[in-house]
């Protein structure tokens, strides 16, 4: 067992279904297959849970820059998530997706951006649910009234101009989430360009969980982390800043939460 509040069971979950302060949000996606997770939402859920689209809804339109998925624009995601019963600082957002964390992660850090710290992740995901034998359905909720404000917290992220400024500093530690053989530049399915920004150190996000999408004790998550728990600066970034958040909630499990998110990543980097 994790004990956090950025994690919850599928047996907490089972007891809180029915708890108006709780608002759960499936976040299953498939970079291969756009359509397919909205799919998979609309086939089966766990009771009561919106759906959240990672191109449509938690990602802005590509630009020139900014990487393949810039941050929403902060007023269409407040609307969003204020019609799905998402009030400021007081309703608990439970996300679950069926990719290790990779979509969940998302919308965590997200919503931490914007400002609402009662956020987890449901620790195994959609898996972990049906495995366990609990209900789903195929009944979409009615739209909700509710209230979120934004409030964003600037902290928490670093642009082109602050990696490539800070980069080499001795106080920074920049981390790629990406799989090694990308890190390395053998392989490059997505991106015009192979390799990594110069300086960079190798986490891959899979790492964090084992391979059911259990997140690993936070003991491991602290030991993961060990030789970079005195730097100043950790910056965080993978292909287009959504696998990345998997790493920043490895880094809040293991009580290092001050990393930031380099939201466009190398796909931004090397639109430049």
């Amino acid at each position: 067992m994790i004990d956090n509040p950025c994690v919850v069971s599928c047996e907490w979950l089972l007891q809180h279904l029915d708890d108006s302060q709780v608002v759960i949000v499936d976040c299953r996606f498939s970079l291969a297959q756009p359509q397919l997770g909205r799919q998979q939402y609309q086939e089966s859920h766990i009771p009561g849970a919106y759906y959240l689209d990672l191109n449509q809804d938690l990602s802005s339109p590509v630009g020139e820059h900014g990487g393949r998925h810039p941050l929403p624009n902060s007023i269409e995601l407040a609307q969003k998530l204020s019609a799905i019963g998402i009030n400021s600082q007081k309703t608990f957002v439970v996300a679950y997706d069926d990719s290790r964390l990779a979509f969940a992660s998302r919308l965590w850090w997200l919503l931490r951006y914007f400002g609402h710290e009662r956020v987890a992740v449901l620790n195994g995901g959609f898996s972990a649910w049906e495995k366990a034998g609990y209900p789903v359905t195929d009944v979409i909720p009615e739209p909700r009234i509710a209230t979120f404000v934004p409030n964003l917290q600037p902290q928490m992220v670093v642009d082109f101009l602050g990696v490539k400024n800070r980069k080499d500093s001795q106080e920074v530690v920049l981390v790629d989430s990406r799989e090694q053989d990308r890190f390395l530049g053998i392989r490059e399915p997505t991106d015009k360009i192979a390799g990594h920004i110069s300086g960079a150190v190798n986490y891959f996000w899979q790492e964090v969980t084992d391979s059911a999408g259990f997140l690993l004790p936070q003991q491991e998550q602290r030991q993961r982390w060990l030789e970079l728990e005195d730097a100043k600066d950790i910056f965080v970034y993978c292909c287009s800043g959504v696998t990345a958040c998997v790493n920043l909630l490895s880094l809040e499990l293991a009580g290092i939460p001050t990393a930031k998110l380099y939201p466009g990543s190398w796909s931004d980097w090397i639109s430049y």
